[in-house]
């Protein structure tokens, strides 16, 4: 039997890796919904809603006719977006909360899939950190940790009011082909904000990085976290359980600054960073525990560091500016 799955934000980074892993399977039929335009591919190969899904009319409109939903479409971006726009991000996210969710139950979908963020686990103190941790982490300084966290208590309070049938899923630090950084640092993902850098650089100077490089990152490649967000989505074993959807190598800034300095072809030799001034909430560590996706749905992320950020560099390194 076939499946129509609703990707909203699917025209996103990470959509468009959950849209090209639901192609791959014959058992699913997808609809795309965003406000963006979709690539020409993603229009050849599904059908495609484009509106403000924080209209309830269009958010009904997107999901009738879907027996799952698979809810990506929100504000995101770098350490620098949450800082810059901490009211709109709230404001819209918690706007497509309302309505996405209401239109779900309306049409009684048989799998709502929220991927929320590892932003929820900011403050965490546990390491590995686990899924039930979440219950004993202080509330995320952050608007942007504190706006997913609120996806979550909205799922599981439709579920207790309603019976919906929730899945979550937290990716941590994705970064993969797809993403471009932005003319401002900190406003995308550290991993194409420094590939940006790295590839603009003289020679002999130092890298920037934000803070002293010693925070540490779990980076997960897009392609691992569409896998995994559509186990949990097709898995019995997910309904109304909550997963880390990540790899497993915590590796500092420093460490991962230095991965992208030899991707680009620097002189491994000659590395060397520059420490800017951080942010206000800038994660001293984050490195979650992958077990409970291992145990539940015999998941795990299959990509290497190295392998994935030679692949992100690969696909950069026609479309942002070079050193001459």
């Amino acid at each position: 039997m076939v499946s129509r799955v609703l990707v909203t934000g699917g025209a996103g980074t990470i959509g468009a890796a959950v849209v090209r892993r639901l192609l791959r399977d014959p058992s699913f039929e997808v609809r795309v919904s965003d406000q963006r335009e979709a690539p020409q591919w993603m229009r050849e190969g599904c059908e495609v809603h484009r509106g403000d899904l924080r209209d309830l009319g269009e958010a009904r409109r997107a999901t009738q006719g879907c027996s799952h939903v698979i809810h990506l479409a929100a504000i995101v971006g770098g350490i620098g977006n949450f800082h810059k726009l901490p009211h709109t991000l709230t404001e819209v996210n918690n706007s497509l909360y309302n309505s996405v969710i209401r239109a779900a139950l309306d049409h009684s979908v048989e799998r709502f899939v929220y991927v929320s963020s590892s932003m929820v686990f900011e403050r965490a103190t546990e390491f590995p950190t686990t899924e039930e941790h979440i219950d004993h982490t202080p509330i995320p300084q952050s608007a942007y940790g504190f706006s997913k966290l609120t996806g979550e208590v909205y799922v599981r309070a439709a579920d207790d009011e309603h019976g919906f049938p929730y899945t979550i899923c937290r990716p941590f630090n994705a970064y993969g082909p797809g993403e471009m950084p932005e003319d401002e640092p900190g406003i995308a993902h550290m991993v194409p904000d420094v590939i940006k850098k790295c590839l603009a650089l003289p020679e002999g100077a130092p890298l920037p990085i934000f803070g002293d490089g010693t925070q540490t990152r779990t980076l997960t490649h897009i392609d691992d976290i569409a896998d995994g967000i559509v186990t949990a989505m097709a898995s019995p074993k997910g309904l109304r359980e909550d997963f880390n959807v990540s790899a497993a190598e915590e590796m500092t800034v420093a460490e991962i600054a230095r991965v992208i300095w030899e991707a680009c072809g620097r002189d491994p030799e000659a590395f060397a960073l520059e420490h800017l001034p951080t942010y206000p909430v800038d994660v001293v560590r984050r490195w979650p525990s992958v077990e409970k996706a291992r145990r539940l749905l015999g998941w795990e992320a299959q990509i290497d560091v190295r392998t994935g950020v030679s692949q992100t560099v690969d696909w950069l390194r026609d479309r942002v500016p070079t050193a001459r």
